[in-house]
C-alpha cells in the first residue's frame, strides 16, 4: 500500500454565492479530520470509488481529489449554493474529476469509500445510510463526521441500523467522525425499515405531507406555518402568480393550489430535500399541474416584476449562529421580483424584529396578526405607508 501523504494546507476556498461573514467559514474542523480519518482508504482509491455527500462548501471533493487524486467522484449536495460554491471554487483552483448527483441508488452504487459529512437530522442519516448500505460495495467504508457540538450518540445507532460495524475517532479542534463498515442491506434484523419520502395526512387541513428525511419538519407542521396558513385567504385576493420562497414540504404551496386554483404556484427552495418533497406533496394532493417545483438559490431563476405575492417563513440561523444574512437576502429577492403592489406574507419569530428590515427593502409593512412566539407581517412593494 502506497504511504499516506501528510497533511496539506487548506485549500483556499469561498462560501460564494452563500452568505460571507467573518464569522462564517467555507473550511473547518469536520472537513480536515475527515480527509484525515480516511486518508489511507482515500491513497489507494479508483476513479470512481469515491463519493462524497453533504460537502458544505467543496472542501472535502476537491480536497480528496487535490491531496489524493481521487477522480470521478460523484458528489452529492443538499443546498444548491453548496452546489454552485463547489463549483465556483473548482474553476478558481483548476480542478476537475467531480458530478453532482441527486440522492438515490445511482449515487452510490458500487461505491468503496463514502464521505459524509453527517447531517443533524437522524432522519435525514436514515435516509442517507439506508441508500449507502442497500447500494454501495460490500466492503464499502463510510468516514461521516461533523463538529462535536452538532453530534448525538442517537445518530450512532441509526449508522448502527445500517451498518454491521462503528468505529469512533479521536476527537479533534472540537470535531470526530464515525466510521462505518459491513453494510447490512436491508437494515437490522427487526429494525423497521422507512421508506422516503415518508408522507402523512392532517385532517385538520385535509392534507397529505410528504418529506424526505431532510426536509424541514418532517411530515409535521411547525407551528409558524401553521400559524401563518390562517391568513392565506387574505393573501393578495387578485393574485395570479404566487411564489412559496423556501418551500420546504411544499405545505404552503400546496395550500394556496386547493384553496384558490385560479393561482399559478411556484415552489422554491435551495434544498433537494425540500424540491423532492414539495414535487411529492403536490403530486398527493392532486395539485402537481398547477404547482411548478423549483430548486434555486433564493429567487436567482424568477424574472423581476414577475409575481403578486410571495409566502416566506425565513431562516434566523445560518450553521447554528444567528445571522440575518440569509433572510435579508430573501427579503431582497422578493423585493426584486414582486411586482408594484405585490405582497410578500412572512412569519417568523416575534423578538427578530425584521419589521423594519421588510420595509427598507420590500415596501411598507404592516403587522397582521401576532401570539406568544410569531408574528405574521405583510409588505407591499410601492405601496403606502401602512403603520
Amino acid at each position: 500500500m502506497s504511504e499516506t501523504p501528510a497533511p496539506t494546507p487548506d485549500l483556499d476556498l469561498r462560501r460564494y454565492p452563500d452568505v460571507e461573514a467573518d464569522n462564517l467559514f467555507a473550511v473547518d474542523a469536520a472537513d480536515r479530520l475527515l480527509l484525515d480519518e480516511a486518508a489511507e482508504s482515500l491513497t489507494d482509491v479508483r476513479p470512481g470509488d469515491l463519493v462524497v455527500i453533504g460537502d458544505s462548501y467543496g472542501a472535502l471533493t476537491l480536497g480528496a481529489i487535490d491531496r489524493f487524486g481521487a477522480t470521478a467522484v460523484r458528489v452529492h449536495q443538499d443546498r444548491v449554493t453548496g452546489e454552485h460554491a463547489l463549483d465556483y471554487n473548482a474553476e478558481d483552483l483548476g480542478i476537475t474529476g467531480y458530478s453532482h448527483h441527486t440522492l438515490d441508488a445511482k449515487l452510490v452504487q458500487g461505491a468503496k469509500v463514502v464521505l459524509l459529512r453527517l447531517p443533524r437530522s437522524l432522519d435525514a442519516l436514515d435516509e442517507i445510510a439506508g441508500i449507502i448500505a442497500k447500494n454501495a460495495a460490500p466492503d464499502v467504508v463510510v468516514f461521516a463526521g461533523n463538529r462535536i457540538k452538532y453530534l448525538t450518540t442517537a445518530m450512532n445507532e441509526v449508522l448502527k441500523k445500517h451498518f454491521g460495524r462503528l468505529d469512533i475517532s479521536h476527537a479533534r479542534q472540537k470535531a470526530r467522525v464515525l466510521i462505518a463498515r459491513e453494510p447490512l442491506g436491508e437494515a437490522s434484523p427487526g429494525v423497521a425499515v422507512v421508506e422516503y419520502p415518508q408522507r402523512e395526512f392532517h385532517n385538520d387541513l385535509d392534507v397529505w405531507i410528504c418529506a424526505h428525511g431532510g426536509a424541514f419538519a418532517g411530515t409535521k407542521i411547525d407551528i409558524g406555518t401553521r400559524f401563518l396558513l390562517d391568513y392565506t385567504g387574505e393573501m393578495k385576493p387578485d393574485a395570479v402568480e404566487a411564489i412559496d420562497l423556501g418551500s420546504g414540504t411544499g405545505l404552503v404551496a400546496t395550500m394556496l393550489a386547493k384553496q384558490r386554483p385560479e393561482l399559478k404556484v411556484i415552489a422554491t427552495d435551495q434544498s433537494w430535500a425540500a424540491v423532492d418533497s414539495s414535487t411529492a406533496t403536490a403530486a398527493a394532493n392532486g395539485v402537481a399541474d398547477r404547482i411548478t417545483v423549483v430548486r434555486d438559490n433564493g429567487l436567482w431563476a424568477q424574472a423581476d416584476d414577475s409575481a403578486d405575492l410571495i409566502v416566506l417563513n425565513p431562516p434566523f440561523h445560518i450553521e447554528g449562529t444567528v445571522h440575518l444574512g440569509e433572510a435579508l437576502k430573501l427579503f431582497e429577492d422578493a423585493g426584486r421580483v414582486l411586482r408594484d403592489g405585490g405582497e410578500l406574507w412572512t412569519v417568523f419569530n416575534s423578538h427578530l424584529g425584521y419589521r423594519s428590515t421588510l420595509s427598507r427593502v420590500v415596501g411598507p409593512t404592516r403587522q397582521v396578526a401576532r401570539n406568544a412566539k410569531f408574528s405574521v407581517m405583510v409588505s407591499i412593494k410601492g405601496g403606502e405607508d401602512l403603520s
